[in-house]
């Protein structure tokens, strides 16, 4: 075979894998109230509730009620009963720093579309990129995580990436996938570590640029706030006379601190870097990331700037950092009492571990976290970080009924979710990697005959 014909069917091999999209149906939204009976009830803001009873209504949950206690009255129509004796429920698991539905096969250009060209980017929004035919939401939903935080990437050493959408992982579009369109604006500082322990080698030589270079795209960062507050001066003054700038437009709500600003930040540098800039321009900030943040804990606590956790099964910055630093790190957080919550280390190629992310939280229970605090870690604290907790993040009434239903503890490898419901619907839980599985199987037993 010639080479440009081997080119033009690699090519074609590649478009073919990038346009495969998962074949499951998004159910109707639900028209009749379902009751669930005997199922312990795990809230996460309240009290566990043995042999519970649930009415779901309208996507909502319209109330709980322990054994013996009553419950009102279908609002209207019938009422569908589900008896989960034995059974366990969950709210959805929510995964606060992730790349899902913006990527599909990481090693494949043409599926990953999670950086725009340029450093400043605030108008740039990661709704409009989600692919709401994506194999990895299927994935991601079957093991528990019901909703996520589509994260902007940014290019190289560092920029203004865009703004994140709040998803439920379910729906026909990116429209019916988003809760909320636009949470929060994303920084990504650059790195700081250009010390000569970290560029040895072949890299030492570039030390020197690197520095400048970090330089530069903090200074870069820096005056777009400056230039984004002097544009809503001008706006507020004479907006008649100000032209219009889409990047500063989609900064207002930030320098007016009404929209958050999520600082993607590991090391020390970079923490105290953006604890300055929130402290300059008057920003209501997030800590994404956070390796080193248990350094800052007393002034994390103090400014009531929350971390999300980028990935509790992470290696330690340094060669000298203890090697269970990021196992340890929710159990400080918490200990110090910063808010905090559990996330993947977000980007292209952690996209597909999103499924993984109970896990995370059980490593954090080995190494101090109590299981309470881990279980609220991954339900009810990133609800409250990305302002959605009267939405999500526990069982209680009002809260969209986004729930899953499992056979035991879900942060425990061993345990199934076996149902999954999200606004009150009940969900497809087969995936690609099942089907894959069984698939294999089949052929493992064939073979045996």
């Amino acid at each position: 075979m010639s080479r440009l014909n081997f080119t033009v069917l690699l090519a074609a091999s590649l478009l073919a894998l990038a346009a495969h999209a998962s074949d499951q149906v998004t159910p109707p939204q639900q028209r009749q109230a379902l009751l669930i009976t005997g199922a312990t009830l795990h809230t996460v803001s309240g009290a566990t509730i043995e042999n519970g009873r649930m009415l779901v209504e309208g996507g909502r949950i319209r109330a709980i009620a322990a054994p013996g206690e009553a419950l009102p009255a279908a609002a209207s129509g019938p009422v569908t009963l589900l008896d989960l004796r034995g059974r366990h429920i969950y709210p959805g698991f929510i995964a606060a720093n992730s790349a899902i539905g913006l990527v599909e096969v990481a090693a494949v250009r043409a599926t990953v579309d999670t950086t725009e060209i340029g450093i400043i980017n605030p108008n740039v929004r990661a709704l409009v990129a989600v692919n709401a035919d994506s194999e990895l939401l299927p994935v991601a939903r079957s093991n528990g995580v019901l909703a996520a935080l589509a994260v902007p990437a940014s290019s190289a050493f560092g920029s203004i990436a865009g703004t994140s959408a709040l998803l439920q992982i379910d729906g026909w579009t990116w429209e019916d996938m988003a809760l909320v369109p636009e949470v929060g604006l994303h920084v990504v500082l650059p790195t700081m570590r250009t010390n000569s322990d970290v560029l040895k080698g072949s890299l030492e030589p570039f030390k020197d640029e690197m520095r400048k270079l970090s330089a530069q795209r903090l200074q870069m960062i820096d005056q777009a706030f400056d230039a984004a507050a002097a544009y809503a001066r001008a706006r507020a003054a004479e907006p008649d006379k100000t032209p219009l700038d889409l990047r500063w437009e989609a900064m207002l709500s930030v320098v007016k601190g009404e929209r958050t600003v999520f600082a993607h930040a590991n090391e020390a540098a970079q923490i105290r870097h953006a604890l300055g800039l929130a402290e300059r321009h008057g920003l209501k900030l997030v800590i994404v990331g956070g390796a080193d943040a248990a350094r800052f804990a007393p002034v994390l606590k103090a400014r009531g700037v929350a971390v999300v956790i980028g990935g509790v099964h992470n290696l330690p910055l340094r060669p000298d950092d203890a090697f269970d630093a990021r196992y340890t790190l929710a159990a400080q957080l918490a200990q110090a009492g910063v808010a905090f919550c559990i996330a993947g280390e977000g980007g292209a190629f952690a996209a597909a571990a999103e499924r993984n992310l109970p896990y995370q939280a059980a490593t954090a229970i080995a190494y101090g976290l109590p299981r309470d605090e881990a279980l609220k870690a991954i339900t009810q604290y990133p609800a409250q970080i990305l302002g959605v907790a009267d939405q999500l993040g526990s069982l209680a009434p009002g809260l969209l009924a986004s729930f899953i239903v499992t056979d035991g503890d879900p942060l425990e490898t061993a345990t199934q979710v076996e149902r999954v419901f999200i606004q009150g619907r009940e969900v497809d839980i087969g995936n690609r990697q099942k089907r894959l599985e069984q698939k294999y199987q089949q052929k493992a037993s064939n073979i045996a005959r």
